[in-house]
């Protein structure tokens, strides 16, 4: 594939970018307290961050794998 090496840097920065903002994101939205229900139940609250944040980091992955074919 080919792509500018300024491209390809931008899509690893990118990728790593992703990787450092959500685990500690999802550390906090964890230990927050509308995360589980009286009976220690997961929320919604919580469901639906887990899966924006998989989705978030799913993605982090295609874009530092396509960072990194078109670098090389």
């Amino acid at each position: 594939m080919d792509l500018p090496v300024a491209w390809s840097l931008v899509l690893l920065a990118a990728a790593v970018w992703n990787f450092v903002i959500w685990p500690p994101f999802l550390r906090r939205v964890i230990a927050d307290e509308r995360s589980r229900d009286a009976s220690g139940a997961a929320t919604a609250f919580l469901r639906v961050h887990v899966v924006l944040i998989a989705i978030s980091l799913a993605l982090a992955v295609a874009i530092g794998v396509l960072g990194l074919v078109t670098l090389f």
